[in-house]
């Protein structure tokens, strides 16, 4: 909990630096780098989608739900599976 919404302060201020703590460097980062220069609004939509599509991820596959769908917008195998196991 306490971690959450560090992330959350983090996002708040440096979009790009919650998405690279959640995705790590890849196209999510991009992404987001990319919309925060356009606009710093569409960086934090953006930032807290990714981290919403993680956090939900998480808790379902802790409580043993996995979809099989894809989060669409989302890059990250590990945003995807919500920091647990391999996709397909």
């Amino acid at each position: 909990m306490i971690s959450a919404l560090i992330l959350i302060l983090i996002t708040i201020f440096l979009p790009p630096v919650g998405v690279f703590l959640v995705a790590g460097c890849g196209m999510d980062l991009f992404i987001n780098i990319l919309l925060t220069i356009l606009g710093y609004f569409p960086g934090h939509i953006h930032a807290f989608y990714v981290e919403y599509v993680y956090y939900k991820r998480r808790d379902d596959a802790r409580q043993g739900i996995y979809s099989g769908r894809l989060a669409p917008g989302v890059y990250s195998d590990r945003v995807q599976r919500g920091g647990y196991g391999t996709m397909g």
